[in-house]
């Protein structure tokens, strides 16, 4: 009974973390994320 309780509750713990991500409004932020390994030290620093 408990092993089930955790699970959904993790169940729905990765379900949240996936709507948060997925949100139109990150969008940028993650864009952004991903462009940097590409961009020189002097432009991260500015």
């Amino acid at each position: 009974m408990l092993s089930g309780i955790v699970t959904a509750g993790l169940m729905l713990l990765f379900i949240a973390g996936w709507i948060w991500a997925w949100r139109p409004a990150r969008k940028a932020e993650f864009d952004a994320a991903a462009r940097m390994p590409l961009q020189d030290d002097q432009e991260i620093r500015s």
